[in-house]
Protein backbone atom coordinates (compact mmCIF):
# COMPACT_ATOMS: atom_id res chain seq x y z
CA UNK A 1 0.00 0.00 0.00
CA UNK A 2 0.94 3.77 -0.81
CA UNK A 3 1.84 6.30 2.02
CA UNK A 4 -1.76 8.30 2.21
CA UNK A 5 -3.46 5.57 0.07
CA UNK A 6 -6.29 5.35 2.76
CA UNK A 7 -6.71 8.93 2.79
CA UNK A 8 -6.55 9.08 -1.21
CA UNK A 9 -2.97 10.25 -1.88
CA UNK A 10 -0.54 8.07 -3.29
CA UNK A 11 3.13 9.10 -4.03
CA UNK A 12 5.00 8.12 -7.75
CA UNK A 13 7.98 8.96 -9.40
CA UNK A 14 8.69 10.21 -12.46
CA UNK A 15 11.69 10.62 -14.46
CA UNK A 16 13.30 12.92 -17.02
CA UNK A 17 16.10 11.34 -18.78
CA UNK A 18 17.64 13.79 -21.44
CA UNK A 19 20.67 13.36 -23.85
CA UNK A 20 21.36 14.46 -27.51
CA UNK A 21 21.46 12.44 -30.62
CA UNK A 22 21.80 14.17 -34.09
CA UNK A 23 22.35 17.23 -32.42
CA UNK A 24 18.88 17.69 -30.61
CA UNK A 25 17.82 17.43 -27.26
CA UNK A 26 15.86 14.17 -26.91
CA UNK A 27 13.97 12.80 -23.67
CA UNK A 28 12.97 9.30 -22.84
CA UNK A 29 9.18 8.74 -23.18
CA UNK A 30 6.81 5.92 -22.90
CA UNK A 31 3.24 5.13 -23.47
CA UNK A 32 0.12 6.37 -21.85
CA UNK A 33 -2.93 4.25 -21.29
CA UNK A 34 -4.38 6.96 -23.85
CA UNK A 35 -2.10 7.15 -26.67
CA UNK A 36 -0.23 9.89 -25.45
CA UNK A 37 3.81 10.08 -24.58
CA UNK A 38 4.66 9.94 -21.28
CA UNK A 39 7.75 10.36 -19.17
CA UNK A 40 8.72 6.91 -16.99
CA UNK A 41 6.77 6.91 -14.15
CA UNK A 42 5.87 4.43 -11.13
CA UNK A 43 4.58 4.06 -7.58
CA UNK A 44 6.40 4.72 -5.01
CA UNK A 45 5.54 1.51 -2.19
CA UNK A 46 6.99 2.03 0.84
CA UNK A 47 6.83 -1.46 2.13
CA UNK A 48 9.53 -2.67 -1.01
CA UNK A 49 11.30 0.16 -1.75
CA UNK A 50 14.12 1.41 0.52
CA UNK A 51 14.36 4.75 -1.23
CA UNK A 52 12.83 6.88 -3.73
CA UNK A 53 15.84 6.82 -6.13
CA UNK A 54 16.18 3.13 -5.57
CA UNK A 55 12.33 3.08 -6.83
CA UNK A 56 13.13 5.41 -9.81
CA UNK A 57 16.13 3.52 -10.96
CA UNK A 58 14.46 -0.30 -11.38
CA UNK A 59 11.19 0.99 -13.10
CA UNK A 60 12.87 3.36 -15.21
CA UNK A 61 14.95 0.08 -16.22
CA UNK A 62 11.96 -2.12 -16.24
CA UNK A 63 9.84 0.43 -18.25
CA UNK A 64 12.68 1.19 -20.90
CA UNK A 65 15.34 -1.34 -20.93
CA UNK A 66 17.57 2.04 -19.57
CA UNK A 67 19.48 2.15 -16.50
CA UNK A 68 20.27 5.69 -15.20
CA UNK A 69 23.31 7.24 -14.05
CA UNK A 70 23.55 10.50 -12.12
CA UNK A 71 20.26 11.58 -11.33
CA UNK A 72 18.92 14.51 -8.91
CA UNK A 73 15.72 15.33 -7.65
CA UNK A 74 13.53 18.40 -9.84
CA UNK A 75 10.57 19.04 -8.19
CA UNK A 76 7.19 17.60 -6.05
CA UNK A 77 4.37 17.81 -8.11
CA UNK A 78 1.08 17.45 -6.51
CA UNK A 79 -1.66 19.74 -8.19
CA UNK A 80 -4.93 18.72 -7.34
CA UNK A 81 -6.69 16.73 -10.74
CA UNK A 82 -3.45 15.09 -11.40
CA UNK A 83 -2.89 11.57 -11.79
CA UNK A 84 -1.01 8.84 -13.53
CA UNK A 85 -0.76 8.40 -17.27
CA UNK A 86 -1.23 5.01 -16.08
CA UNK A 87 -3.80 5.07 -13.62
CA UNK A 88 -7.80 2.89 -14.33
CA UNK A 89 -10.18 5.72 -14.30
CA UNK A 90 -13.29 5.74 -12.14
CA UNK A 91 -14.32 6.27 -9.03
CA UNK A 92 -11.50 4.79 -7.16
CA UNK A 93 -8.74 7.36 -8.68
CA UNK A 94 -6.29 8.67 -5.80
CA UNK A 95 -4.72 12.14 -5.84
CA UNK A 96 -1.56 11.41 -6.86
CA UNK A 97 1.51 13.37 -5.88
CA UNK A 98 4.66 12.95 -8.05
CA UNK A 99 8.20 13.77 -7.18
CA UNK A 100 10.08 14.03 -10.67
CA UNK A 101 14.09 13.07 -11.06
CA UNK A 102 15.96 14.91 -14.07
CA UNK A 103 18.76 12.04 -15.46
CA UNK A 104 21.40 13.25 -18.08
CA UNK A 105 23.31 10.62 -20.14
CA UNK A 106 26.01 10.92 -23.44
CA UNK A 107 24.32 7.24 -24.00
CA UNK A 108 21.39 7.74 -26.07
CA UNK A 109 20.75 4.12 -27.00
CA UNK A 110 19.47 2.60 -30.44
CA UNK A 111 16.04 1.56 -31.06
CA UNK A 112 13.15 0.97 -29.20
CA UNK A 113 13.35 -0.86 -26.31
CA UNK A 114 9.89 -1.78 -24.73
CA UNK A 115 7.57 0.74 -26.92
CA UNK A 116 10.09 3.11 -25.25
CA UNK A 117 11.80 6.02 -27.20
CA UNK A 118 13.62 9.34 -27.48
CA UNK A 119 11.63 11.77 -28.60
CA UNK A 120 13.06 15.48 -29.52
CA UNK A 121 11.97 18.56 -26.84
CA UNK A 122 11.56 21.04 -29.37
CA UNK A 123 8.63 18.72 -30.57
CA UNK A 124 6.98 19.07 -27.67
CA UNK A 125 8.02 23.41 -26.81
CA UNK A 126 8.39 24.78 -30.64
CA UNK A 127 8.62 27.73 -29.26
CA UNK A 128 11.62 27.32 -27.06
CA UNK A 129 13.75 26.87 -30.33
CA UNK A 130 14.56 30.76 -31.14
CA UNK A 131 16.90 28.86 -33.75
CA UNK A 132 13.82 28.89 -35.80
CA UNK A 133 11.63 32.21 -36.56
CA UNK A 134 8.67 33.25 -33.92
CA UNK A 135 5.73 31.54 -35.22
CA UNK A 136 3.74 34.85 -35.82
CA UNK A 137 -0.25 32.59 -34.93
CA UNK A 138 1.02 31.86 -31.43
CA UNK A 139 1.84 35.49 -31.10
CA UNK A 140 -1.47 36.49 -32.14
CA UNK A 141 -3.47 33.74 -30.13
CA UNK A 142 -1.57 35.06 -27.28
CA UNK A 143 -2.47 39.18 -27.52
CA UNK A 144 -6.06 37.90 -28.14
CA UNK A 145 -6.26 35.67 -25.42
CA UNK A 146 -4.99 38.99 -23.18
CA UNK A 147 -7.13 41.63 -25.01
CA UNK A 148 -6.98 44.71 -22.98
CA UNK A 149 -5.81 43.16 -19.68
CA UNK A 150 -2.59 45.19 -19.18
CA UNK A 151 -1.50 42.35 -16.79
CA UNK A 152 -1.76 39.48 -19.41
CA UNK A 153 -0.27 41.86 -21.75
CA UNK A 154 2.97 42.07 -19.43
CA UNK A 155 2.81 38.36 -18.77
CA UNK A 156 3.03 37.55 -22.75
CA UNK A 157 5.13 40.02 -23.87
CA UNK A 158 7.65 39.44 -20.70
CA UNK A 159 7.55 35.46 -21.50
CA UNK A 160 7.39 35.25 -25.34
CA UNK A 161 10.01 38.47 -25.80
CA UNK A 162 7.37 40.25 -28.18
CA UNK A 163 8.78 43.75 -28.12
CA UNK A 164 12.30 44.96 -28.34
CA UNK A 165 11.86 46.03 -24.65
CA UNK A 166 11.66 42.43 -23.25
CA UNK A 167 14.69 39.58 -23.76
CA UNK A 168 14.30 36.50 -24.21
CA UNK A 169 15.27 34.61 -20.89
CA UNK A 170 15.54 31.03 -21.73
CA UNK A 171 15.17 29.44 -18.60
CA UNK A 172 11.76 30.42 -17.87
CA UNK A 173 10.22 27.30 -19.85
CA UNK A 174 7.86 26.25 -17.47
CA UNK A 175 6.17 30.13 -16.88
CA UNK A 176 5.58 30.40 -20.92
CA UNK A 177 4.28 26.68 -20.78
CA UNK A 178 1.61 27.28 -18.47
CA UNK A 179 0.39 30.64 -19.47
CA UNK A 180 -0.25 28.96 -22.96
CA UNK A 181 -2.24 26.11 -19.86
CA UNK A 182 -4.41 29.16 -18.55
CA UNK A 183 -4.87 30.85 -22.19
CA UNK A 184 -6.18 27.21 -23.28
CA UNK A 185 -3.29 27.16 -26.20
CA UNK A 186 -1.73 23.62 -24.68
CA UNK A 187 -4.10 20.64 -25.15
CA UNK A 188 -4.17 19.53 -22.45
CA UNK A 189 -5.74 22.30 -20.76
CA UNK A 190 -8.65 21.31 -22.94
CA UNK A 191 -8.80 17.65 -21.82
CA UNK A 192 -8.01 18.20 -18.57
CA UNK A 193 -11.67 20.15 -19.26
CA UNK A 194 -13.22 17.45 -20.52
CA UNK A 195 -13.29 18.74 -23.93
CA UNK A 196 -12.30 18.16 -27.46
CA UNK A 197 -9.07 20.16 -28.20
CA UNK A 198 -8.65 22.40 -31.47
CA UNK A 199 -6.51 21.18 -33.95
CA UNK A 200 -3.04 23.20 -34.37
CA UNK A 201 -2.26 23.98 -30.75
CA UNK A 202 1.41 24.18 -30.59
CA UNK A 203 3.32 21.29 -29.37
CA UNK A 204 2.94 18.12 -28.78
CA UNK A 205 0.70 16.91 -25.68
CA UNK A 206 1.80 14.67 -23.12
CA UNK A 207 -0.23 12.70 -20.66
CA UNK A 208 -0.83 14.08 -17.23
CA UNK A 209 1.36 16.84 -16.24
CA UNK A 210 4.36 15.40 -17.84
CA UNK A 211 5.00 18.16 -19.90
CA UNK A 212 4.90 20.61 -16.77
CA UNK A 213 7.61 18.20 -15.78
CA UNK A 214 9.29 18.06 -18.77
CA UNK A 215 9.30 22.12 -18.71
CA UNK A 216 10.74 22.38 -15.19
CA UNK A 217 13.19 19.90 -15.96
CA UNK A 218 14.42 22.05 -19.91
CA UNK A 219 15.24 25.30 -17.34
CA UNK A 220 16.48 23.67 -14.73
CA UNK A 221 18.71 22.48 -17.33
CA UNK A 222 19.67 25.29 -19.10
CA UNK A 223 20.28 27.40 -15.57
CA UNK A 224 22.63 24.81 -14.64
CA UNK A 225 24.71 25.25 -18.04
CA UNK A 226 25.36 28.52 -17.00
CA UNK A 227 27.12 27.48 -13.34
CA UNK A 228 27.92 24.14 -13.62
CA UNK A 229 29.34 21.52 -16.16
CA UNK A 230 26.25 19.59 -16.81
CA UNK A 231 27.02 19.88 -20.62
CA UNK A 232 29.10 17.37 -20.53
CA UNK A 233 27.09 14.91 -18.85
CA UNK A 234 25.34 14.88 -22.21
CA UNK A 235 28.44 14.95 -24.20
CA UNK A 236 30.41 11.88 -25.40
CA UNK A 237 34.02 11.19 -23.59
CA UNK A 238 35.84 13.13 -26.58
CA UNK A 239 34.70 15.46 -29.13
CA UNK A 240 35.32 18.71 -30.99
CA UNK A 241 34.52 22.45 -29.96
CA UNK A 242 31.60 22.19 -32.86
CA UNK A 243 29.96 19.30 -31.68
CA UNK A 244 30.22 21.02 -28.02
CA UNK A 245 28.56 24.23 -29.23
CA UNK A 246 25.96 22.27 -31.25
CA UNK A 247 25.02 20.76 -27.89
CA UNK A 248 24.95 23.70 -26.34
CA UNK A 249 23.07 25.34 -29.02
CA UNK A 250 20.77 22.05 -28.68
CA UNK A 251 19.44 22.67 -24.50
CA UNK A 252 19.41 26.21 -25.19
CA UNK A 253 17.37 26.79 -28.04
CA UNK A 254 19.88 29.53 -29.13
CA UNK A 255 22.14 30.79 -32.24
CA UNK A 256 24.94 31.17 -29.95
CA UNK A 257 28.59 32.84 -31.68
CA UNK A 258 31.03 30.42 -32.53
CA UNK A 259 34.36 32.68 -31.51
CA UNK A 260 32.76 33.88 -28.43
CA UNK A 261 32.02 30.44 -27.38
CA UNK A 262 35.00 29.38 -27.94
CA UNK A 263 36.76 31.98 -25.88
CA UNK A 264 34.11 30.82 -23.17
CA UNK A 265 35.29 27.59 -23.22
CA UNK A 266 39.41 28.20 -23.06
CA UNK A 267 38.52 30.52 -20.00
CA UNK A 268 37.04 27.92 -17.56
CA UNK A 269 39.34 25.61 -17.92
CA UNK A 270 37.10 22.66 -18.92
CA UNK A 271 38.54 20.57 -21.92
CA UNK A 272 41.87 19.92 -22.76
CA UNK A 273 43.13 18.82 -26.43
CA UNK A 274 43.79 14.44 -26.66
CA UNK A 275 45.95 15.42 -29.26
CA UNK A 276 43.86 13.78 -32.09
CA UNK A 277 41.70 15.09 -35.26
CA UNK A 278 38.20 13.80 -36.00
CA UNK A 279 37.80 13.60 -39.48
CA UNK A 280 34.13 12.41 -39.23
CA UNK A 281 33.24 16.26 -39.47
CA UNK A 282 32.53 15.93 -43.21
CA UNK A 283 35.18 19.31 -43.75
CA UNK A 284 38.75 19.59 -42.40
CA UNK A 285 39.51 18.07 -39.40
CA UNK A 286 38.72 18.98 -36.38
CA UNK A 287 40.45 19.05 -33.07
CA UNK A 288 39.35 16.47 -30.47
CA UNK A 289 38.83 17.07 -27.09
CA UNK A 290 37.89 15.75 -23.96
CA UNK A 291 36.57 17.08 -20.59
CA UNK A 292 39.16 17.48 -17.44
CA UNK A 293 37.00 17.44 -14.39
CA UNK A 294 36.63 18.77 -11.17
CA UNK A 295 39.59 20.84 -10.30
CA UNK A 296 41.25 18.84 -7.57
CA UNK A 297 42.33 21.55 -5.41
CA UNK A 298 39.47 23.70 -4.97
CA UNK A 299 36.15 21.21 -6.79
CA UNK A 300 35.79 24.58 -9.26
CA UNK A 301 33.78 23.05 -12.37
CA UNK A 302 32.32 26.24 -13.97
CA UNK A 303 29.39 26.43 -16.77
CA UNK A 304 29.48 27.69 -20.01
CA UNK A 305 28.75 31.26 -20.97
CA UNK A 306 25.85 31.37 -23.89
CA UNK A 307 26.86 34.37 -25.98
CA UNK A 308 24.24 34.60 -28.31
CA UNK A 309 23.86 36.10 -31.46
CA UNK A 310 22.81 39.03 -32.25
Amino acid sequence: MNPGAEDGVRIGLSAVVMTLKARQAVVLTTPAEDGARALPFGPFDPLRDRTFERALRDFVTAQTGFRLGFVEQLYTFGDAGRASPRATPGPERRREVSVGYLALTPDAAEGEVHDARWDAVFDYFPWEDRRQPADPALAEHLKAWAGWDEARLTRVRSLFALTAENRWDEERVLERYELLYEARLAPEAWRDAGQPAPPALPGRPMASDHRRILATALGRLRSKLKYRPVLFDLTPGVFTLSQLQAGAEAVSGLSLHKQNFRRGVERTGLVEPTGRMSSTTGGRPAELFRFKGVDAQTGAAPGLSLPAQR
